[in-house]
């Protein structure tokens, strides 16, 4: 997977991809990240890439001049996103959707935002949450790290993300370690118990509890089995 972020701050992107897992994914090949100044494509000498708001108002708007061309240096590409507060919600499901693909471009605003004609230029809009940032620089590292780890062998444990919250329309179980006691908290001894079946069913049962407390509009779009809806009707 190839993901090209053009941004107007490409230090603010760097050192998150140098670390951790994703540094391990670039060694190992199986990402691909090339980072570029969108101020590159400025064809003037103080390389500006905004100017004020037609109509009027407070901060600069992004050109679609400089933007487009920076797009179309990134070459084809099976998306182009642009990270704007007006875009489709950013959830586990696009994210699976995404990371089937084998190049995203992700361009990232600043300022009073882009130009509304480089929508014209990209295959869609995303936001991830309802929030007004200064930049789209974190949208992008979310979604990089978000369809990064779904691609096979960047996580060792396959088991790890098909379980994770949202992937299976659920928050997720509660997760447990050493120590078995801390400050009167204690471990549920089902977890200790060797028991795989008991302890499967015990998990799916607060994964349920856990949604329907803290999400419940989650269940409404959740796919239940008839024991799944047993266990929440007897919990009631």
């Amino acid at each position: 997977m190839k993901y090209t972020i053009l941004t107007l701050f490409p230090d603010l992107i760097q050192p998150w991809i140098h670390e951790s897992i994703l540094q391990k994914a670039i060694e190992k090949g199986l990402i691909e990240v090339d980072i570029r100044d969108i101020r590159d494509h400025a064809e003037n000498k103080h390389h500006t890439v905004d100017d004020t708001p037609y109509g009027g108002g407070a901060g600069m708007v992004m050109r679609v001049d400089v933007v487009v061309r920076a797009l179309e240096a990134a070459g084809p590409a099976d998306e182009k996103i642009l990270l704007t507060p007006a875009g489709q919600p950013f959830t586990q499901r696009l994210a699976e959707e995404l990371a089937t693909r084998s190049h995203l471009v992700l361009v990232c605003g600043r300022y009073e935002g882009i130009d509304a004609r480089v929508e014209h230029f990209v295959t869609r809009e995303v936001s991830i949450g309802d929030y007004v940032l200064m930049g789209g620089e974190l949208g992008a590292l979310v979604i990089l790290e978000a369809t990064a780890r779904l691609i096979p062998g960047v996580i060792k444990e396959a088991e790890s993300h098909q379980q994770d919250s949202f992937s299976t329309g659920l928050l997720d179980y509660p997760q447990y370690t050493r120590p078995p006691e801390f400050r009167g908290l204690v471990v549920p001894e089902i977890l200790t118990s060797g028991h795989h079946a008991r302890i499967a069913e015990w998990r799916r049962k607060q994964a349920l509890r856990r949604t329907r407390q803290r999400r419940p509009d989650l269940l409404e779009k959740a796919e239940l089995t008839a024991k799944d809806l047993v266990w929440l009707e007897v919990d009631d």
